[in-house]
């Protein structure tokens, strides 16, 4: 494909996901159709289409308009590219900019400038104070991608040494003992044999060192309660020698979990909701409750302009429902870990406050926040314990 044949499939994407579709399921309809485009066209338009997501009213202000050649157009005008040799008209490229569109558009000032919606900017206020705008600016860039190295398999300079061995640059990152960061090979990552040995897994700094943060003694009974794919899980099990256990209200989230723990070299079982109280009690059951995604923003930006405060609310009472459901099967003298990866005090401070005033034989042992940074998404863990 070229240059410019990119920019109409990412025009073509983008507007499918303004009728209402999810940006990966906008792009993989749009792959299966593009049986011509090869793995580079498709990160290209992949590319294309994330950085538009990330600074949606920012780019719509640059191009004039909200459909995806006009957000394509502002996109292109933020990073200096010459629009006439891409929309020329051409083979598959979109065709020639009008008078109208080349005289559209302005500079985004205010919340189109920091890509944020209008009625979620008081949220980030209330949560971060001075550090609001620097995190709405943050989440406007690509995420870093961040590797956890797997303790069972090697150490640290190990996975270096491998991944370099296939093309896969790295630097260590002070946000986990564990982590590491790609310089370059990204996209290597998956068809490795550092991955498929289970060597390294790929997950973010925060969510590592939030694993680091929660005390897993020898011989312990650990729940991951909301499992979902199991990552958080097999961090923990990376460190200690307990018995694993994950559930998850959709069980079929975690399809992928037996072949991902047969990778990282443990035993993870499976509980149905029905033989969760049959299993307890557990030392430690943590909680990485469904939340607004607002600290990963930069890795699913769709989720931020499709986020509403009825949502929103109706998020913070699932997350007091899990919590409360997950207190009993704590044993004596265990931990309730409750984690989600949002910036969002409502989220976090306030549904812990809630369980708290609501729960008096419980209390907070340590709370902590990891804020949106070069090696970590905003995350939140809070550790509970019977008072």
């Amino acid at each position: 494909m070229t240059p410019g044949a990119r920019v109409a499939a990412a025009i073509y994407v983008l507007d499918a996901v303004r009728a209402g579709e999810a940006a990966e399921k906008a792009l993989t309809g749009w792959a299966r159709g593009a049986r011509y485009a090869g793995s580079k066209d498709r990160g290209a338009v992949r590319d294309h289409v994330f950085n538009v997501l990330r600074r949606w009213r920012s780019c719509a202000a640059l191009g004039g308009g909200q459909d995806g050649r006009r957000l394509m157009i502002g996109a292109l005008r933020h990073e200096g590219v010459d629009l006439e040799t891409l929309f020329s008209g051409e083979g598959h490229a979109p065709s020639i900019l009008t008078e109208v569109e080349l005289s559209a558009g302005e500079v985004p000032s205010g919340l189109d400038a920091l890509d944020v919606p209008d009625w979620l900017w008081p949220h980030f206020e209330t949560s971060l104070g001075a550090s609001a705008e620097g995190a709405a600016e943050v989440l406007r860039h690509r995420a870093p991608v961040m590797l956890r190295v797997n303790s069972r398999r090697g150490t640290v300079a190990d996975a270096q040494a491998q991944l370099a061995s296939e093309g896969i640059d790295t630097t260590t990152a002070d946000i986990a003992k564990t982590a590491l960061q790609v310089i370059s090979g990204e996209r290597k990552i998956a068809g490795s044999v550092a991955y498929a040995d289970g060597l390294v897994e790929l997950q973010d700094g925060s969510s590592q060192a939030a694993m680091e943060a929660l005390e897993v003694t020898k011989g312990a009974r650990v729940l991951d309660y909301c499992a979902g794919g199991g990552g958080k899980v097999l961090a923990l099990a990376a460190r200690a020698e307990a018995t694993w256990y994950a559930h998850d209200i959709a069980p079929q989230r975690m399809n992928d979990l037996p072949a991902r723990a047969k990778r990282a070299g443990v035993d993870v079982t499976r509980l149905e909701t029905g033989a969760i109280a049959r299993t307890a009690p557990f030392d430690l059951v943590l909680c990485d409750a469904p939340c607004s995604g607002s600290g990963t923003w930069r890795r699913s930006p769709d989720a931020k302009w499709r986020l509403t405060q009825e949502r929103l609310d109706a998020l913070t009472e699932t997350q007091y429902g899990i919590l409360a459901e997950a207190a009993p099967l704590v044993a004596s003298g265990g931990c309730l870990a409750y984690a989600t990866c949002s910036v969002f005090k409502v989220e976090n401070e306030a549904v812990v406050a809630r369980f708290l005033q609501e729960h008096p034989s419980w209390r907070l042992a340590q709370q902590r926040t990891w804020p949106i940074s070069e090696a970590g998404d905003g995350f939140c863990l809070a550790q509970l314990v019977h008072g």
